[in-house]
């Protein structure tokens, strides 16, 4: 008998378990993220490019961008949805003038002691993450030769050396305002201008994808607390059903 009643109970605190991380966990997908992958190659082969960007939303690569060349080529349904737009144009001119960047200050960034051992590949990646409650944050990360050295949080210009090579990245770039406030800029101002209009064009595309990481572009304040409200409401609910259901078998168990 008690074990039977243990064992309903035990199930029951499962089933009461699961449907509690289903109506309480963030839905998947809530935020949008737009970032450029950067790769900056010092001493390109013959006929290979020294800049390539590729561009994701939520994960998709949507478009790929040689700095040299004059068009930014499509690369999916999601890049053929916007190219005809003006933000893609805008994009050009910003992307080739990030990679001029990154270049002119390769040399300035580089340990000698790696200078002798031969080129190192630049990698850099620009974010710009637009938040359940309608935030849009940005950042940029940097390393070379598929590791990570820095970070940089463009909203607070906070700097953080994740590989010992580059703190001297970090003592370059920290002290040069003009490096800082564009790096910023561009984050916090082009990239989040190119994601809220891009999400006007994409939404409905992202949705269809059933990507995990996809989902309504914004969600605002008072929209995210109703729904808030309603999944406790919900949960409470299953609650006293489930608990109804355990305490109606040991009754019955105790009675028969």
């Amino acid at each position: 008998m008690a074990t039977t009643t243990d064992s309903v109970a035990r199930l029951s605190l499962a089933a009461l378990l699961l449907l509690g991380s289903l109506w309480f966990c963030t839905a998947p997908g809530d935020p949008h993220s737009l970032c450029y992958n950067f790769t900056i190659d010092p001493q390109p082969s013959p006929g290979e490019p020294w800049c390539v960007v590729q561009g994701q939303v939520d994960g998709n690569v949507f478009l790929s961008y040689d700095c040299g060349g004059a068009k930014i080529q499509s690369t999916s349904p999601l890049g053929e949805e916007v190219k005809t737009t003006h933000t893609w144009e805008t994009q050009t001119e910003t992307l080739r003038d990030i990679g001029d960047l990154l270049k002119w200050r390769l040399s300035d960034v580089i340990p000698e002691k790696h200078m002798a051992r031969g080129p190192l590949t630049l990698q850099a990646r620009m974010t710009c993450q637009w938040e359940e409650d309608g935030h849009i944050s940005g950042s940029w990360q940097f390393g070379f030769n598929g590791q990570m050295w820095l970070r940089f949080d463009s909203e607070n210009e906070h700097w953080t050396v994740v590989h010992s090579g580059g703190r001297r990245m970090k003592e370059k770039w920290e002290n040069d305002r003009a490096v800082t406030d564009y790096l910023k800029r561009v984050s916090m101002r082009d990239c989040r201008a190119w994601l809220q209009d891009f999400m006007v064009r994409w939404e409905e595309m992202l949705k269809s994808t059933a990507s995990p990481t996809t989902g309504p572009p914004a969600v605002q304040p008072r929209a995210t607390a109703i729904d808030l409200t309603t999944r406790i409401v919900l949960g409470v609910l299953a609650s006293f059903f489930i608990m109804g259901i355990i305490v109606a078998w040991s009754l019955y168990k105790k009675r028969y």
